[in-house]
């Protein structure tokens, strides 16, 4: 059974950083598109970031660009977002999800695996 794991929310004054990671069972991170999506309550789930599965070329919206950065290590089948210059509207529960069929999606129903997400909280 496929599993992801995140790790690494937490509390945050505004302007401080935060790194998440996330772990998958077997090579599902490492043969896989990985994604961080966010989801605020009563709001929708929105993406965050993305990392292709071989090249490592990423995309962000312009919410999190310049600020948020993912990155992964396929040895150890795990994927990171470093968040930094965090703002009170990034707070949210953080999920990582992954894609086999490679697509480098920004949608969320294009992610097969989904972790079961890590809370974010940053004061104002």
């Amino acid at each position: 059974q496929v599993q992801l794991v995140e790790s690494g929310g937490g509390l945050v004054q505004a302007g401080g950083s935060l790194r998440l990671s996330c772990t998958g069972s077997g090579r599902t991170v490492s043969s896989s598109a990985m994604g961080w999506f966010r989801q605020a309550p009563g709001k929708e789930r929105e993406f965050v970031a993305v990392v292709t599965q071989s090249d490592g070329i990423t995309y962000y919206p312009d919410s999190v660009k310049g600020r948020f950065t993912i990155s992964r290590d396929n040895a150890k089948n795990t994927v990171y977002l470093q968040m930094n210059s965090l703002k009170p509207e990034d707070t949210a529960v953080y999920y990582c999800a992954a894609d086999p069929l490679l697509r480098n999606s920004v949608l969320s129903r294009n992610y097969q695996y989904w972790g079961q997400g890590t809370q974010v909280t940053v004061s104002s």
